[in-house]
């Protein structure tokens, strides 16, 4: 067991909260396919980051703004096998409503949408790549975070379970927590994740102290083979 005390969460929504992974598969492969570019590449090359950064990447000289569009259409569309990973329903609602948020690349009324198609909670503010210029990973989105928490980056604890978004956390200056929902736990290492675990499930909420900390526990990691 390890214990950590922070002032307040950060989560990451897709690959930590909610498993939409089926679901963005289906449409970047749509988009991939579309364009001519590698499936697998494409999806793996937007995971974690903003749509609208990824198609700025692979079509420099297209409509971004209107292929964004299209491509958040499919997605708020496809949400029938999207669920909440284990225990993260359990880990939100043992935590006080003001000491935790969630920081997406997703845009606002996607990130709505699969909350509540996760029967998640929703936090009173979230980041989202709405609110934001520079995505993941760039500091700004869990600097936004922190903020919204009243609390220090150094004061947080990030929950990702993508390279760009714990490169995020880190510039940010927050700990990572990264989950072995999605990447190699080598790949999770080298982007600086502090704790590397299984599923929110690993990770518990001892209690509150009387200076508003939070005190986690984090169970052993459950290694993962790729």
């Amino acid at each position: 067991m390890t214990t950590i005390q922070c002032g307040g969460l950060l989560f990451d929504l897709d690959g930590v909260l909610a498993d939409s992974t089926p679901a963005v598969a289906r449409v970047w492969t749509i988009f991939a396919n579309k364009h001519g570019f590698d499936p697998e590449e494409t999806v793996r090359r937007a995971h974690g980051r903003p749509s609208i950064a990824t198609i700025r990447e692979l079509l420099p000289n297209a409509n971004h703004i209107a292929e964004n569009a299209v491509l958040e259409r499919m997605e708020i569309d496809d949400i029938a096998d999207v669920v909440a990973l284990p225990g993260a329903a359990e880990l939100l609602h043992a935590l006080p409503a003001d000491k935790w948020t969630v920081v997406t690349s997703c845009t606002r009324a996607l990130a709505l949408v699969r909350l509540r198609a996760a029967g998640l909670p929703i936090p009173a503010q979230l980041v989202t790549s709405n609110d934001i210029v520079n995505g993941k990973p760039s500091p700004e989105p869990y600097l936004k975070g922190a903020a919204l928490l009243g609390l220090a980056p150094a004061d947080c604890v990030v929950v990702e379970d993508a390279p760009a978004g714990i490169r995020s956390g880190n510039a940010a200056g927050a700990r990572v927590i990264a989950l072995q929902t999605t990447e190699r736990d080598s790949l999770l290492r080298e982007a600086g994740a502090a704790w590397i675990v299984n599923t929110c499930a690993s990770v518990s909420v001892a209690g509150e102290a009387h200076d508003g900390n939070i005190t986690l526990v984090l169970q052993t990691p459950t290694l993962k083979e790729f």
